[in-house]
């Protein structure tokens, strides 16, 4: 159980991280100095983050479950 809800926190995090990326890459969120803002690239890096953080608390919930 203890690791499930590990999990479920690492993904949640991953996913937040994730967020932040992609407003980033559209030009919403961060500094205008960073190498993320207004980058393409880092739009599809944060959904790509973000799928990743999904995965994890999915897995997170399914140990859970199994225990």
């Amino acid at each position: 159980m203890k690791g499930g809800k590990t999990l479920i926190i690492i993904g949640v995090i991953v996913g937040i991280f994730g967020f932040i990326f992609h407003l980033q890459g559209q030009s919403i969120l961060g500094p205008e100095s960073s190498f993320m803002y207004s980058n393409p690239d880092w739009i599809t890096y944060g959904i790509q983050i973000i799928i990743v953080g999904i995965i994890i608390l999915a897995a997170g919930f399914l140990v859970i479950k199994k225990n």
